[in-house]
């Protein structure tokens, strides 16, 4: 057996060394729980005292039949909320930081303390305010989503600069290991930093790890400053080599990752079930019960409402501009392959000359993409000056909410292409027409126009197999975001 160990030097560091020279526990993860302790404390608590102010008025208000004031209940409820979200877990280091569980406990925490705080009212008696379920709960649930996301937020800068992530050595096949370190380089929000990197070649005859190998490991994370290893695969190690590895670690100051061969499968889907000493991996198969089609449906007809009558002011102004652009029509229809397969007239406020559809074929064909997926333009002359600033800020899009309430399509999803595009897809990406295609969508929130064709299929085809309702919300959070900030991707 032939062990070959590429190691490479990384300045940023989340571990520090004690007086004896061994690894301390990271304390990234503890600084991260602080700042969410601390935004939950200032959300609860400003939601519950504001919610008493602003339904029972600024002076102190006691509550019928008892001594209590509503004061002492504000607190109260705040001490409440604030252990609820500790015992479900939303602060935990595997939750924190990557993916939706976190929001998705956040709301099932909050949701069922208000039930048991409604059902300990009925029991006793006790006349509490409604406003606290009718105000506070709602106004609650948001204020603490948008704490969390603003956290996110700034831990997702600090990994971007190297800080605030696990360092971590991953050991397996030259290939396994460069497919998981693009991986991870290409999502350095998910927080691990990958500082060193030990390959392994296949032993002719019997174990590939020995102790000569774990001695080698342990040193290297000792000089690295690592506090992961990640097994990247199991081409080379075999079950009882991972076991050995894991018994090579410092208890509790470094841990053991192994990558499954499991690509777009979210959390969600996957539920670990240890039986006879195998630990057994069920991977639920996607689906989309009557229940979740009714209530995507209903917040899709509900968000797109609100919106239509909100933004009405700004649907004139927007036409006058459009109208004032040159002729043509205000509203541009185009035949787009929405759910199914099924061709839709989707509606957008025109941004280009009347008649533009006529040059787009010469246009690819003279910049070589008329043999690619994405039909884009690289400084589309078609493109009004007014037109150019709509599409900067998605303003062009606004008239799909009327295609939302219509059923064509959705709030959240793949975006709809052409029949033109469509016919580019393989088996795989066909699955993006089991859902209704969506004003915004991940992959417009994950890079908008700078991202490949084979980047975008993926991010729609994980949507498409993991779908829920927090993540829609998660994602139309982004989507204002990226329409307010909409940054150099934007065309």
């Amino acid at each position: 057996m032939r062990l070959a160990a590429s190691l490479m030097e990384s300045p940023g560091r989340s571990a520090g060394l004690t007086r004896r020279g061994t690894l301390r526990p990271p304390s990234w993860q503890r600084r991260y729980a602080r700042w969410v302790t601390i935004a939950d404390i200032g959300v609860i608590a400003t939601v519950t005292f504001g919610t008493q102010v602003l339904w029972l008025g600024p002076h102190p208000v006691a509550v019928a039949s008892s001594p209590v004031t509503y004061t002492s209940v504000s607190a109260g409820l705040t001490l409440a909320w604030l252990t609820a979200l500790s015992l479900w877990g939303t602060r935990h280091a595997r939750v924190i930081g990557y993916g939706v569980t976190e929001y998705r406990l956040v709301l099932s925490a909050s949701v069922q303390l208000f039930g048991l705080v409604a059902i300990v009212a009925y029991l006793t008696g006790a006349d509490l305010s409604r406003g606290y379920f009718l105000l506070g709960l709602p106004l609650g649930c948001v204020a603490l989503i948008l704490g969390r996301l603003l956290c996110r937020s700034g831990l997702a800068r600090m990994r971007r600069r190297g800080s605030m992530s696990a360092q971590v050595v991953l050991v397996g096949s030259a290939e396994e290991n460069t497919r998981v370190a693009n991986e991870l380089a290409r999502q350095p929000t998910a927080g691990l930093h990958v500082v060193g990197v030990h390959t392994l070649d296949r032993a002719g005859f019997g174990s590939t790890w020995s102790e000569e190998n774990a001695r080698k490991l342990r040193e290297r994370l000792e000089e690295l400053k690592a506090d992961c290893v990640l097994v990247s695969g199991g081409a080379v190690l075999d079950a009882h080599d991972i076991r050995r590895i894991g018994w090579s670690l410092d208890p509790g100051r470094q841990h053991l990752i192994v990558a499954l061969n499991l690509t777009d499968v979210a959390g969600p889907r996957l539920h670990t079930r240890p039986v006879a000493g195998l630990p057994l991996v069920h991977i639920e198969t996607p689906q989309y019960s009557v229940t979740q089609r009714v209530l995507k449906r209903a917040f899709d007809i509900v968000g797109a409402g609100i919106l239509v009558v909100m933004l009405s002011p700004v649907f004139a102004v927007l036409a006058i501009l459009v109208g004032a652009s040159g002729p043509g029509p205000v509203l541009y229809r185009q035949e787009r392959v929405g759910q199914g397969g099924a061709p839709f007239s989707m509606l957008k406020f025109r941004s280009m000359v009347d008649g533009a559809d006529s040059g787009l074929q010469e246009l690819l064909s003279a910049q070589g993409r008329d043999g690619t997926p994405l039909f884009k333009v690289d400084n589309d002359p078609r493109v009004t000056p007014i037109g150019r600033w709509l599409r900067k800020f998605s303003l062009d899009e606004l008239p799909q909410l009327f295609n939302v309430v219509g059923g064509q399509m959705s709030l959240v999803g793949p975006r709809p292409q052409r029949a033109a595009e469509v016919e580019f897809y393989d088996d795989d990406a066909h699955r993006r027409l089991i859902v209704r295609p969506g004003m915004s969508g991940l992959w417009q929130v994950s890079g908008r126009s700078a991202l490949a064709w084979d980047d975008a299929i993926r991010l729609d085809l994980f949507y498409v197999e993991n779908w829920s309702l927090v993540g829609d919300i998660v994602i139309l959070i982004r989507t204002f975001k990226a329409v307010l900030a909409p940054g150099g991707t934007a065309h």
